[in-house]
């Protein structure tokens, strides 16, 4: 396999994977934590796994689909502290968002700005002395700056709103913008660099509408449309010959990245209530087109930056019961995607067959196959406390996401086709406490996500003729400076909002 399509695609949509919100579908092609750095807003139903196909979550339901903000029932103000961290301190990160959301009358909207830490998730720096066995002397301009131990970004969001009472119809519209200054894990993509430093910015506007039907029955529709800007300059100390000195020497070297994509989306989602019955069944299809007008290029001679298409799906159902002061719920999902990259030649290039390829001509191109399921599933329990209005409750739950995929490359250059295949799991059991007095309300939730792996930069090495692929190590991924293991980490994040009315 070569080597750096595969890191060069995990790179593009790392940043999607790390930032989406809901319907946006995560594509990921190996198991590399990337932390919950896209938890912002408070959720009912966090602690229960997540569930969104069967029950409505009038908490953060406005932030996903602006239509459904009228269904909050008046003005309320809100806070949701988060924090997060990967074992063995390999990363984390810090988010302090304040959110209103106004109705009067037939028009609501909402207000929400966010400011985060994230801890500095450097890959493990090469020491720049000695030169392997042999002398080497320190080259000019080769001292520098110390990493940054942490990174800032900001987050902003707006969305308004119109009810038409008579036909039971609500509209919407959101804009969501974000600088970033690092997206936690691709840094992790550049093994054996001193340093990555990254800068750029998301951009999400969404339209929703909103039926409902007596008997309970509901209809949602949300087209979004997300946009990523980033650039990284990751910085090397590479050791070279130097002919005058007649000997080996170690030199800077900056490589700059830039990844550019577009998602669109569609999202629908329908609830109706089982008839003489607690039951509420939902269905969900979600569809993403992404287009990645640049993914980034490592050192491979003759290959410039390349491009990239995927189409993902989500298609579920899910069940719902609420008797009394409890609750259950499950979702089950089956998520395909196809996916295809391809680098292209910045220079004439002679391939193994003795023909030249022009410039822009596709060096390598490789398709993705995806086959994915995810699981939900949560119960939620409330009791009154002594004293008028005091509610407390507790909820548990799992989700569950199998990744499975199939990969054929092939290598224009060298005249070969390549296929693999790669599965893995990711497990977060979920658990949440709340507190409801009549002026506000207290929740806490938390999971810990299990299943993915975080890289210290060490390479390791095969004898001639093994390739990677051969060994069997579970989750890893293949670099430009040689194949790369996954140490295997956990998450665990915890998050504690506040909801008081305004009025």
């Amino acid at each position: 396999m070569r080597t750096q399509a595969v890191s060069g695609f995990t790179f593009a949509f790392l940043v999607v994977a790390a930032l989406a919100p809901a319907q946006i579908i995560p594509i990921k092609t190996v198991p590399l934590a990337h932390g919950d750095q896209s938890l912002l807003f408070p959720s009912n139903s966090l602690g229960m796994g997540g569930v969104p196909i069967a029950l409505a979550d009038t908490v953060l339901d406005p932030f996903v689909n602006p239509a459904t903000g009228l269904r909050l029932g008046g003005s309320r103000f809100f806070t949701s502290p988060t924090a997060y961290g990967t074992s063995q301190n390999t990363g984390g990160g810090r988010s302090l968002p304040f959110a209103a959301l106004i109705g009067s009358g037939a028009w609501f909207g909402g207000l929400a700005v966010a400011l985060q830490q994230l801890d500095a998730t450097q890959p493990m720096p090469v020491p720049p002395f000695p030169c392997g066995g042999n002398v080497c002397v320190a080259g000019a301009n080769t001292t520098l700056a110390p990493a940054p131990l942490s990174h800032g970004n900001a987050y902003t969001f707006a969305s308004v709103g119109h009810a038409l009472p008579a036909a039971h119809i609500a509209v919407g519209a959101s804009m969501a913008w974000s600088r970033l200054r690092a997206v936690d894990g691709v840094a992790m993509l550049y093994p054996q660099s001193q340093r990555v430093d990254e800068a750029g910015h998301t951009l999400d506007l969404r339209l929703g509408m909103t039926k409902e039907w007596t008997g309970g029955r509901s209809l949602q529709a949300l087209v979004l449309r997300q946009g990523v800007a980033m650039g990284q300059n990751a910085t090397y100390i590479d050791q070279i010959w130097d002919p005058g000195l007649q000997q080996n020497i170690q030199q800077i070297r900056l490589e700059t990245n830039r990844d550019q994509s577009a998602t669109w989306g569609l999202d629908l989602r329908y609830r109706r209530p089982l008839p003489d019955s607690a039951w509420t069944v939902g269905w969900a299809v979600t569809i993403n087109r992404v287009l990645n007008s640049q993914v980034p290029d490592y050192d491979v001679l003759g290959i410039a930056r390349g491009a990239g298409r995927s189409t993902a799906a989500d298609l579920g159902v899910g069940f719902s019961k609420t008797r009394g002061p409890g609750t259950f719920a499950i979702d089950m999902m089956l998520e395909p995607i196809a996916s295809t990259t391809w680098g292209t030649a910045g220079a004439p290039t002679v391939n193994a067959l003795g023909d030249t390829l022009p410039i822009g001509t596709r060096t390598m191109v490789n398709r993705f196959r995806f086959t994915n399921a995810v699981l939900r599933m949560g119960v939620g329990r409330q009791a009154a406390l002594p004293g008028a209005g005091k509610v407390a409750g507790l909820q548990l739950g799992l989700a569950v996401r199998a990744v499975h995929y199939r990969l054929a490359q092939e290598d224009l250059i060298q005249a070969t086709t390549q296929r693999m295949s790669q599965t893995w799991l990711e497990w977060s059991p979920t658990w949440g406490l709340s507190l409801r007095f009549p002026e506000l309300e207290l929740r806490y939730a938390g999971r810990v996500t299990n299943g993915l792996g975080r890289t210290n930069g060490q390479q390791v090495f095969f004898p001639p003729g093994v390739r990677a692929l051969d060994v069997g190590l579970p989750g890893f991924f293949v670099t430009p400076g040689g194949p790369m293991v996954l140490t295997g980490v956990h998450t665990v994040t915890h998050q504690i909002s506040l909801s008081l009315p305004l009025r």
